[in-house]
């Protein structure tokens, strides 16, 4: 029935299938009394499986009457939860049901009241809630400002405000605007974690013991068990707490609305609602909301979402006619307009007599704070695979005890032992599946992982990517403060005038810049502002500004046309300066630096003179598109390249001139028409130098055979250079340019493919085209790495859409991907996952944050302990956290199986010994079973864990699969040698000349043979020759598989620095062998064990050394041989499933791989095409929307 069927948040990383369901009564009833019939464990069956609870007690039924849903979340999980629908009887003021909101057809209020009842319908999922849409009969997010409003549309009807009356209504519907994370009282806390499934098993486990006598043993199990519990509930209520701290810091606070009669109201920030204007008054705020700036501009700092401390400008959105919505309307770069919560106003600019006002976008949880709280409260699962292949190995070990249960009953039934006994120790048999201590010591192996990151300035917000972390092969990489220095050097400026290039001016020689138009650019063309008496902004921006000796000022302009007064930058000569025919320049309005648009400038008045200056800067091939051609020197692109090509950053300026407007026409100028017919200036050449730390990390990642990759914004001979000189691209491999066109007319699609020659690469080209006469090297002498594809992003584009076929191809060599824009950046990570690696990516800013969040594992390079951009943040500030990570990622994963292996042959161990001991109907003592679970178990899973990573990166990763052939395998051999040990004990045993059933003290008579009194003793259940064989070769085991899985290098440090293991291990073997080899009566009756003579107790002290050694090397010669595997697969002509490996085998093969030189087109046209030119297109490619997060 599709009417009950909905789909939540689609194609957003929440995304959920919601089915509407309508309780029954009777039903309710039944389940009732099911509750007490099965004594509670339908409840707890239902609080397990929510989805069984809605089907026991519901029937389906369209949304439209559902007062129940039940959510289906669409990863590879598939979770289920149960949600109550929440009826919502707004209070109108006035009690006007006509009121003109809820008769807007556009508005989201009107579209979800049920008017017939005069409610709302709705549902609160993950903190956020959302409204039955009548209309259009889905469930929408409210919270939010409606998504299909344009810009005119925000600035008249939310520009002046909201009434009264809208606000209250608003409120009633969206909620406070609070991000409220509940401390939950520890009782809550307790009886979650009571009722986790795990623990449910330890009351079972307990119960069982505690029949069988074994009080001791049990007491100690419910005394670990409360000790697990309460440090559960200390660490989830200190979470809780300080979550809760972190989010309240912007959710009480004062601010002033703008009412709709123009009346400043002083509300709480927690009745803000979409739709509200708030005034923007004075500096130092932190906002409390998300919201759109429509008139003013403001400078915040984003650093708490984006981890970039820098500044950013914020300028109004733009009075732009239309009815497409305005995120559309504004492009990728719609978030210019956007001020997030939780950011910090640094300054406040009013433009004339108007307000700084913002429109409320989105609040509460709906915010981009919201967003990170909500990141932490519900972390995204990662690794699913693994985590099935957990599940079924653990099926498997219940598997293997039901069939001890069986043989149990078996064995009971034919010794004629009782029904209580049998089903009691059938029972008995199945708290052997799952040891108790795995889900804790797997736990903290993560927790151990995420103390030592901490400890070395790397945070994170998702514990289960560390893991991921250590299967990563490819690594992501920005370029500007990430790989290379923020802060750039000034090496000199070309200056142009009229078409043609002057001499270069060196910043180095000392010789101030003399005054004209270049100068003018470098002083006023930035977004630097004034903050506490120091210069503050982007480090390009700071340098360019300094070349110039000029000092900054916040300054009051007037005398315009209109008479109005607003405050603007001044900015004039300084000390240092040279002299200048002029005393200043106001920067009177700027259109900041957009990453898409790849430009900036500033409408700007040089003092004394009537006419305004239009001053841009940017990437040199986007500057020159707006300048007037004759202005232009002809060999721009020989220039370039000669800089780039050596490494410089290099930026264009242009300059041009308006006629004088009043201030806030000037302020509502469209970009387009300030930005038309500039006269191109100059070239500002810029030394961007790598970071100490890059090459050095750049090169540790090679060697261990991790890919590395640029994302850039910056120019691609830029890029290239800083990739030869980091190492990313080798001097002995070749570069192959990849270009692509847009078809034009009847030209269709191309894609050029051009070779870089060695004088080329060094940037000494000549006027020939890129294309050698003749090709110094054939397709069929390269293998891969031997050769770097590189691309800008403009060719990516195109590339994805009319080439498609192409794409994974050229990602298997793609190297340098320059000239990116952050949606690029994010679906380039996405064709590299489809290819199967797992990426990682290292960013500095606010540009990377989609990529960061796109990638398996995304590390933002910040100060600051957690942010929205990314799981891991770095306080770092180089990329040495990448190997870093990827070493502990690799230890932990490690570790984690290591640990599995561990539980499981734990397992297998208890389950051997426990079937020989029933062959004898006993079992062992209580004090035996307690040393095993704490001298052994216990003290193994909280000491194991503390090895660190090992120094290097290996040139291999660990396995990524639990169900793994060497991993399976271990477990198997592991488990035939302990079968194989424990039977020979057994055999052997009943073999000795001593041996008798009826008569435990006849070995070692008269020791454990007589009471204090003299009177024979009887022998207690476990005090026989059996059982304390069966404890000695146990332990033994224990301790045997400890070592050998206690893996060291190439993942871990090795055993001996794990000092506490390393003790813990030689104390056990030591105690050990003094209960083998001591007769104290006292501690043999303590712990009900029975003498036996000396040469059984030197058989056994041989079996477990000879179990030993044929375990190690078993482990080390065979399961961890990495040569003898990879010539088994060689053998067994094993293929990996990794997509990026099929495709390299098979381009290997492709004698016309790679292209060179050459063009090809995506389809036919009517012009001749060459014979061999391949014909590709993406006829199933739809362009991403503009803007679309």
């Amino acid at each position: 029935m599709t009417e009950q069927y909905a789909l939540l948040n689609p194609g957003e990383d929440n995304e959920m299938e919601l089915f509407g369901y309508k309780t029954v009564r009777w039903r309710q009833a039944l389940s009732i009394i099911g509750y007490f019939c099965s004594l509670g464990f339908l409840r707890i069956l239902f609080y397990w499986k929510p989805e069984v609870d809605v089907w026991c007690q519901c029937t389906p039924c369209t949304l439209e009457e559902a007062n129940v849903v039940l959510l289906r979340t669409t990863d590879e999980l598939r979770q289920y939860s149960k949600k109550k629908l929440i009826e919502i009887y707004p209070h109108i003021p006035g009690g006007k049901p006509d009121h003109h909101i809820l008769t807007n057809k556009n508005s989201i209020l009107s579209k979800s009241l049920i008017k017939s009842e005069g409610k709302f319908r709705c549902v609160k999922v993950q903190k956020i809630r959302y409204v039955w849409n009548t209309t259009e009969r889905r469930f929408q997010r409210t919270g939010i400002l409606e998504e299909e409003l344009s810009c005119l549309d925000i600035h008249t009807q939310f520009g002046s405000g909201l009434t009264p009356e809208e606000q209250e209504i608003r409120k009633q519907v969206c909620g406070l605007n609070t991000i409220d994370v509940e401390i939950k009282p520890i009782w809550v806390l307790l009886f979650k974690e009571i009722f986790n499934p795990f623990y449910i098993f330890q009351a079972y486990t307990l119960c069982m013991w505690i029949s069988c006598g074994y009080l001791e043993y049990s007491f100690v199990i419910l005394a670990m068990t409360i000790l697990s519990i309460i440090a559960t509930v200390y660490n989830l209520r200190v979470q809780s707490v300080k979550l809760h701290k972190m989010a309240k810091s912007s959710s009480s606070i004062m601010v002033k609305a703008l009412r709709r009669n123009g009346e400043l109201e002083e509300v709480k920030s927690k009745c803000l609602v979409p739709g509200d204007v708030i005034n923007l008054a004075g500096n130092k705020l932190f906002l409390p909301c998300d919201a759109i700036l429509i008139n003013g501009g403001c400078t915040v700092n984003e650093g708490a979402l984006t981890g970039e401390s820098i500044p950013v400008t914020k300028i109004p959105l733009p009075h732009t006619e239309g009815t497409v919505p305005w995120k559309l309307q504004c492009g990728e770069d719609y978030k210019r307009h956007v001020l997030f919560c939780g950011t910090e106003v640094i300054q406040t600019k009013a433009h004339g007599p108007d307000l700084v006002k913002a429109v409320v976008l989105q609040t509460g949880f709906n915010t981009a704070k919201g967003d990170l709280v909500r990141a932490i409260l519900y972390n995204k699962p990662v690794n699913v695979k693994l985590h099935r292949e957990a599940i079924r190995f653990l099926l498997v070990l219940v598997g293997i005890s039901l069939c001890g249960v069986i043989y149990t009953a078996v064995i009971y039934t034919l010794n004629g032992a009782t029904i209580h006994n049998t089903v009691l120790m059938s029972f008995l048999m199945l708290t052997l599946a799952v040891n108790p201590a795995l889900p804790a010591s797997l736990t903290l192996g993560l927790l151990y992982a995420q103390t030592r990151l901490k400890k070395l300035g790397i945070f994170c917000i998702s514990p289960q990517r560390i893991n991921i972390a250590g299967q990563l092969n490819l690594v992501c990489f920005d370029k500007t403060g990430t790989l290379t220095e923020d802060a750039l050097d000034l090496h000199g400026i070309a200056p142009s005038d009229g078409g043609s290039f002057q001499d270069i001016h060196l910043f180095t020689s000392g010789e101030t810049l003399p005054w004209g138009p270049v100068l003018g650019a470098m002083a006023s063309c930035h977004s630097l502002i004034m903050l506490d008496g120091e210069i503050q902004g982007d480090p390009l921006d700071i340098k360019m500004f300094e070349g110039t000796g000029w000092k900054l000022e916040n300054h009051p302009a007037d005398g315009t046309k209109g008479g109005e007064t607003i405050s603007c930058t001044l900015v004039k000569p300084g000390p240092r300066a040279g002299k200048v025919p002029v005393e200043g320049i106001t920067i009177l309005h700027q259109f900041p630096f957009s990453s898409s648009l790849q430009r900036m400038s500033v409408i700007a008045q040089i003092t004394g003179e009537t006419d305004l200056t239009v001053f841009m800067k940017g990437a040199p091939e986007m500057v020159v598109k707006f300048c007037k051609p004759d202005t232009v020197p002809q060999n721009i692109s020989k220039k370039l390249d000669f800089y780039t090509a050596q490494g410089f950053r290099v930026i264009a300026l242009a300059h041009g001139f308006l006629q004088k407007e009043g201030l806030l026409a000037i302020q509502h100028m469209e970009r387009e028409f300030v930005e038309a017919d500039l006269i191109f200036i100059g070239l500002l050449i810029m030394e961007n130098r790598l970071k100490p730390e890059t090459n050095a990390v750049l090169h540790e990642l090679t060697e261990a055979r991790i890919r590395n990759v640029m994302i850039t914004g910056d120019n691609l001979q830029t890029a290239l250079n800083i990739g030869k000189n980091c190492g990313m691209v080798s001097k002995t491999s070749k570069v192959i340019v990849i270009e692509a066109t847009e078809p034009q007319k009847d030209v269709p699609a191309s894609i050029t493919w051009k070779t870089l020659t060695e004088n080329q690469e060094n940037g000494h080209q000549t006027n020939d085209s890129y294309f050698g006469s003749k090709d110094r090297w054939n397709s069929s002498t390269l293998v891969p790495g031997a050769f770097h594809f590189v691309m800008n992003g403009k060719s990516f584009q195109i590339i994805m859409q009319h080439f498609y076929d192409l794409v994974p191809k050229i990602l298997l060599n793609g190297t340098i991907f320059a000239r990116m824009t952050p949606l690029q950046k994010s679906s380039l990570i996405e064709e590299f996952q489809k290819l199967d690696y797992y990426v990682g990516m290292c960013g500095d800013g606010a540009n990377d944050c989609g990529a960061l969040k796109m990638a398996n594992v995304g590390i933002s390079l910040s100060q600051l302990e957690a942010s929205v951009a990314s799981p891991f943040t770095s306080k770092i500030p180089n990329i040495e956290c990448v190997p870093l990570l990827i070493k502990e990622g690799r230890n932990a994963l490690v570790t984690s199986f290591s640990m599995f292996k561990f539980m499981t042959l734990l397992t297998m161990i208890v389950l051997t010994s426990v079937v020989f001991l029933f062959w004898r109907q006993t079992l062992l003592s209580s004090a035996q079973y307690l040393m095993q679970s704490i001298a052994i178990i216990t003290s193994f899973s909280l000491t194991s864990s503390l090895n660190g990573p090992a120094p290097k990166l290996a040139p291999f990763r660990p396995p990524g699969q639990l169900l793994s052939p060497p991993l399976l395998l271990s477990v198997f051999l592991h488990s035939l040698f302990t079968i194989a040990l424990q039977t020979t004990a057994f055999v052997l045993l009943q073999q000795q000349p001593w041996y008798n059933e009826h008569d435990v003290f006849s070995a070692c008579s008269p020791l454990n043979h007589s009471s204090e009194n003299g009177t024979t003793r009887l022998p207690r259940f476990s005090e026989n020759y059996l059982a304390t064989t069966e404890w000695i070769v146990t332990g033994m085991n224990f301790i045997a598989i400890e070592f050998v899985f206690s893996k060291g290098r190439p993942f871990r440090q090795r055993l001996y620095t794990n000092y506490l293991l390393s003790i813990m291990i030689t104390l056990q073997v030591a105690v050990y062998l003094f209960f083998l080899f001591a007769d104290i009566e006292s501690i043999y009756t303590a712990f009900e064990m029975v003498c036996t003579p000396f040469n059984w107790r030197v058989y056994i002290l041989i079996m477990v050394l000879v179990h030993f050694i044929v375990s190690y090397f078993v482990e080390e010669g065979f399961i961890e041989n990495r040569t003898l595997w990879l010539l088994l697969k060689k053998l067994c002509k094993y293929q990996s499933k990794s997509q990026y490996k099929k495709l390299q085998k098979k381009l290997e093969r492709d004698t016309e791989w790679p292209r060179q030189n050459g063009k090809d087109y995506a389809m036919k046209s009517t012009f001749e095409l060459d014979s061999k030119i391949m014909i590709f297109t993406n006829a199933s490619y739809q362009p991403q929307a503009q803007g679309k997060e």
